[in-house]
């Protein structure tokens, strides 16, 4: 008997298209709040942001993001899909602290990149037929303009902090 799992479409956040987002999300979650309990003790200078980022950007977001646009879109997202997807936004998390925490705002503009990048692949996996409420969709979107806006505010932040 097949599992729900192996079903070509099944809609949200237990869709075979979302569950690598939901795995690699928890890792950002849990490291996030391990970064979280040593800043203070190990006075990590850019500890409690980091944490921050990779909780909200590199775990919640991600999660919500993937899952959305699994329940969102019409077809089957193709595995090489979400490949990109996922390696360019972690891959784009990574470099944005890394360029954080070693003052190279160059770095981060390269992560920064790799963020608008993975937001055009799911973009563009959602496309013009999505299915499901339209309140759905027009908040996937909001989620996505919102980190997207958000972006050059934080390139902004790196290269002043950087002198």
């Amino acid at each position: 008997m097949p599992h729900a799992l192996d079903s070509p479409r099944v809609p949200g956040a237990l869709a075979k298209e979302a569950l690598p987002f939901r795995g690699v999300a928890l890792a950002w979650v849990i490291t996030g709040g391990l970064v979280a309990a040593v800043t203070g003790p190990l006075g990590l200078d850019h500890g409690s942001w980091s944490a921050a980022f990779q909780v909200l950007v590199g775990g919640v977001l991600q999660a919500g993001l993937g899952v959305a646009q699994s329940a969102l879109a019409g077809r089957p997202i193709s595995r090489r899909v979400l490949a990109a997807e996922l390696l360019t936004w972690n891959l784009g998390c990574l470099a944005v602290i890394a360029g954080t925490v070693l003052a190279a705002p160059l770095i981060v503009d390269a992560g920064g990149l790799l963020l608008v990048v993975a937001m055009a692949f799911m973009i563009r996996a959602v496309g013009r037929g999505a299915k499901g409420p339209a309140s759905a969709l027009w908040t996937y979107r909001a989620f996505l303009v919102l980190a997207f806006v958000s972006i050059p505010i934080g390139l902004f932040l790196a290269h002043t902090r950087a002198g």
